[in-house]
């Protein structure tokens, strides 16, 4: 049987404030936000037209802290995750439900903070755990509050959570 592949990449502005939330043991932090991704065309009539896709997207662990810091409603970022469909039933009508959601493994900041400086989509968190300048040197004070980061490749879940471990 051939191996699944299951990679998103979506560039869009938050549509909400980034909630983060602990689990129980209070170390693994998950946080929870949504995109709008815009897309525009031409009809063959020459007309413009957009529309927006709205998408929930669920982030873990350090990436879930500095993304709450850093980002607000309406500041675009660039994301790269999974897909994943959560299942449950509905406690009112007993319906069975589900919902496709983005689990971000990486993210770039996609501007500056306002006021802070800097620009561009320069810099972002990889998921690391470590800010480093963006040449190969050992990691400089930043000029602007927003950490830059050197990614080592491709972000390691941290672990695997069920859906019962989540207080919420």
């Amino acid at each position: 049987m051939a191996r699944g592949f299951n990679q998103v990449i979506l560039m869009g502005n938050l549509t909400r404030d980034i909630e983060v939330r602990f689990l129980p043991n209070g170390n693994q932090a998950v946080g929870n936000f949504g995109i709008a991704v815009n897309r525009q065309w031409r009809t063959p009539e020459g007309e413009t037209r957009e529309e927006v896709t709205f998408v929930d997207c669920e982030v873990w662990g350090k990436q879930a802290e500095v993304m709450k810091q850093y980002l607000a409603k309406g500041r675009p970022v660039f994301i790269m995750g999974r897909l994943k469909l959560d299942t449950w039933t509905d406690k009112t009508d007993q319906s069975k439900r589900s919902k496709l959601k983005v689990v971000v493994e990486d993210f770039r900041f996609m501007d500056s903070k306002p006021g802070g400086g800097g620009g561009g989509a320069a810099g972002g968190y990889a998921g690391g755990g470590e800010y480093a300048s963006e040449g190969g040197e050992e990691p400089a004070p930043a000029p602007s509050p927003r950490p830059q980061v050197r990614s080592r490749g491709p972000v390691q879940p941290v672990e695997t959570v069920q859906e019962d471990d989540i207080p919420f």
